[in-house]
């Protein structure tokens, strides 16, 4: 097809791709995201496009491999249409019944059903499994159900008609006030408003701008902004190119993570399509606007999610941040103006210019207005990516969507926004979701990961995981952040190994606030939250790892001993086989003894016993 240049030839084919569309002809999707490929979803794909040639069925069904759907404790996932009948689990061997059955005779394949744990009863059409009935999906709404790399499909769901709109019915100014009237603010983590932000780009002084898309993502346990990256690349370009027609940039980027392949993949084709459709390049759809747009990757240095290290390493230095006494808006990449926006942020603008900011604006809080997406993962039932208005409770995300704790254990905490958030009780878990409410509490959004705990987390330990992470992320520049993570997690590697003194917990205390106040950028000044934190609602750990040498949640090695429950045991020698130091001894059908001297804490001996005799304390 020659490329567009007139908003009247692309209206033309987007009625062309319209016509071909049909929405009631039988189609199946298998989950495409990472996730689900490392499950099998290619072999899954594979096999049904076997089965139904096999069957005569290659012309009447539709076939695609989409995006992420989200729910990736259950993958791979398939879900056939009209009927939105949901399968989870499936493997190759899987897809003959599925075929017969259900696209032949109707039937679902019970032994595919998700079952609903609290009814017992399986559930047969997707909208109705509580993962996702729970979730107001905008983000991710298409997600399950278009080819990512096939720009068709996003044209036949709206796709860049926001651009047109846009560029043919609204001047820069007004786009601005638009995205500035939804109450839009960046989803990376520190919620500026959007179109303040692009406002003060367009008024800067200079001819060369640029805008950038955050995509670097380094969190662990967070993947939500790779999966709309890999699901639905082109929403993210049309926001990006309205966002660059705002504040008058021709050039701009998406810094993506190297260990992001299928999402580099997906976003490069979703460019070569728009270029080669005049939706991106010079003079789009003869709109008189040119726009170029790169993709640069980075190198998994966590400290680039933060903006002027991100710019720093696009223009060939070490990724190292720097003092922000001149907005980025006014000199940021090579000294240019510049808008920098995480990937949700910019994948939000198409459907405000869409559906209008008053639409946007009724989603969400009085201050925190439209949906988030949160990676849901750690000791929940149904891990998986999530999306809800601003405003949800924590509460609501863990066991209305996530069902519950896993293994029948009490929640302790939530983690809120990586390794630089705070740790929420459960106490607190009715506390609404939303900028504000997370810093009163001693936590940060982030980009939306959110790391469930139970019962048998000790928080000293997770607060140790994370500023060990931090620590070792820091890029070195400056003294506060360089030194204070360093002597916090020193202080704390002697607390989990019952070497902590009086006095630690104020120590503690004392240099996180310093790396607060002293630290360049946010790594430093954030790094301290998950200690912080912990100490604030969990300081009674703290006091029994120190003063009591021991670890209540009975994790921390050098703070825990093995013993036999004599009523318990049988004798049957299952942990006497399995030590793999010789530290339990006894005779067959009599109770079993632990050396604490040969112990080495392994905990093997509680996994393999099937009596619950082994006590740990």
């Amino acid at each position: 097809m020659p490329r567009l240049t007139s908003r009247a030839e692309f209206e033309e084919w987007r009625q062309s791709v319209l016509a071909s569309w049909e929405p009631s002809k039988p189609c199946i999707t298998v989950c495409g995201g990472t996730g689900c490929r490392a499950l099998g979803a290619k072999e899954v794909t594979a096999a049904l496009g076997r089965e139904l040639k096999k069957q005569g069925l290659q012309d009447k069904v539709d076939l695609k491999m989409t995006g992420c759907h989200g729910f990736c404790e259950r993958g791979p996932l398939v879900v056939v249409y009209p009927q939105q009948i949901f399968y989870q689990g499936v493997t190759a061997e899987d897809v003959p019944d599925i075929v017969s059955e259900t696209l032949v005779k109707g039937n679902p394949v019970e032994r595919k059903l998700y079952v609903d744990p609290v009814t017992g009863q399986p559930v047969v059409h997707e909208p109705d499994v509580p993962f996702y009935r729970e979730q107001k999906r905008v983000l991710m709404k298409y997600n399950g159900l278009i080819i990512p790399t096939k720009i068709e499909d996003y044209i036949a769901i709206g796709g860049y008609q926001a651009l047109c709109k846009a560029l043919f019915e609204m001047t820069p100014e007004q786009v601005i006030e638009e995205i500035k009237r939804s109450g839009l603010r960046g989803r990376g983590g520190a919620g500026f408003p959007t179109g303040r932000k692009w406002e003060e780009c367009r008024r800067a002084d200079g001819d060369v701008k640029y805008v950038i898309c955050n995509a670097d993502e380094g969190d662990p346990g967070a993947y939500q902004d790779r999966s709309l990256v890999e699901g639905n690349p082109h929403s993210i370009l049309e926001g990006i190119i309205i966002g660059a027609y705002a504040v008058g940039a021709h050039e701009g980027f998406i810094y993506i993570r190297h260990e992001y392949p299928l999402a580099v993949e997906n976003i490069t084709r979703a460019i070569e399509q728009a270029e080669a459709y005049g939706l991106l390049g010079k003079n789009i759809l003869g709109s008189g606007f040119d726009f170029t747009f790169k993709v640069h990757r980075g190198a998994g240095a966590f400290v680039c999610g933060e903006s002027s290290a991100l710019m720093r390493s696009i223009e060939g230095y070490a990724g190292e941040p720097r003092a922000k006494r001149i907005h980025a808006t006014e000199k940021g990449l090579w000294d240019r103006p510049t808008v920098l926006n995480n990937v949700k942020t910019w994948a939000s603008v198409p459907y405000i210019i869409n559906n209008g900011a008053d639409w946007f604006a009724q989603m969400g809080t009085a201050t925190s207005k439209g949906t988030m997406v949160f990676s849901l993962v750690g000791k929940v039932n149904n891990t998986g990516l999530v999306e809800v208005p601003m405003g949800a409770t924590l509460r609501h995300l863990v066991f209305d969507i996530g069902g519950g704790i896993s293994s029948g254990k009490k929640c302790k905490a939530v983690q809120t926004g990586g390794p630089s958030g705070g740790c929420i009780p459960e106490r607190l878990l009715d506390l609404p979701v939303d900028y504000e409410a997370l810093t009163e509490a001693g936590s940060i959004m982030g980009s939306g990961g959110l790391i469930v705990m139970d019962e048998d987390t000790c928080m000293v330990d997770v607060a140790r995981y994370f500023l060990h992470f931090t620590m070792e992320e820091s890029c070195g520049k400056c003294t506060a952040c360089r030194e204070g993570s360093r002597r916090m997690y020193e202080i704390l590697e002697r607390i989990v190994h019952g070497k902590g003194q009086e006095g630690d917990v104020e120590r503690l205390q004392e240099i996180g606030e310093a790396m607060i106040a002293g630290s360049l950028c946010a790594l430093g000044r954030m790094a301290p939250n998950p200690v912080l934190s912990t100490i604030r609602y969990f300081r009674d750990e703290y006091e029994a790892h120190i003063r009591d040498k021991r670890c209540p949640a009975a994790v921390c090695k050098d703070l825990i001993t093995f013993s036999v429950i004599a009523e318990n045991c049988t004798g049957c020698g299952v942990c006497l086989r399995n030590c793999p130091q010789g530290a339990i001894t006894g005779e067959k059908k009599q109770v079993h003894h632990i050396d604490p001297n040969k112990c080495i804490r392994c905990g093997i001996c509680r996994e393999v016993c099937r009596f619950n005799a082994i006590k740990v304390e």
